[in-house]
C-alpha cells in the first residue's frame, strides 16, 4: 500500500468516526433533552376550604407558619378561601402537598378547630 492510499484511507475512516461521534452526540442530547422534559413530576395545589368555625386570624398564622407565606400574602390568601370557598396555598409535588395536607390538619385539630385542607392534582 503507498503513502497516498494509506492516507486517504486513513483520513476516510477518521472522517467517519467523526461523522459518528457527532451523530452520537446529537442523539444523546435529544435523548437527555426528552428525559429531562419528560421526567417532571406531576405537580398538585394544596387547598384549604372555608368553614364557619376557624377564626380569620388562626388560618393567617397556620398560612404564614407552614406554607412560610408573609402577613400580606396570607391575607390574600385567607380572603380567598373566605369569599370562593377554597383558596390555593402552594403548589408542590405529590409528595409534599401530602405532607403539606397532613401538617395542616395536624395544626387545626391541635388548635381545636375543623379546618380542611385537600391537595389536588393540576
Amino acid at each position: 500500500m503507498n503513502k497516498v492510499s494509506y492516507t486517504l484511507r486513513y483520513l476516510l475512516v477518521e472522517k467517519m468516526t467523526v461523522k459518528t461521534a457527532v451523530k452520537s452526540k446529537r442523539k444523546t442530547k435529544t435523548k437527555a433533552k426528552a428525559a429531562a422534559t419528560g421526567a417532571n413530576p406531576p405537580l398538585y395545589q394544596v387547598l384549604l376550604l372555608n368553614d364557619d368555625y376557624t377564626p380569620m386570624e388562626f388560618v393567617v398564622k397556620l398560612l404564614t407558619e407552614i406554607f412560610c407565606m408573609n402577613q400580606t400574602k396570607a391575607t390574600h390568601v385567607m380572603l380567598q378561601i373566605h369569599h370562593e370557598g377554597k383558596g390555593v396555598c402552594g403548589i408542590y409535588t405529590r409528595d409534599v402537598a401530602e405532607t403539606k395536607v397532613m401538617q395542616v390538619i395536624s395544626y387545626a385539630r391541635s388548635h381545636g378547630h375543623p379546618l380542611m385542607c385537600e391537595s389536588e392534582k393540576i
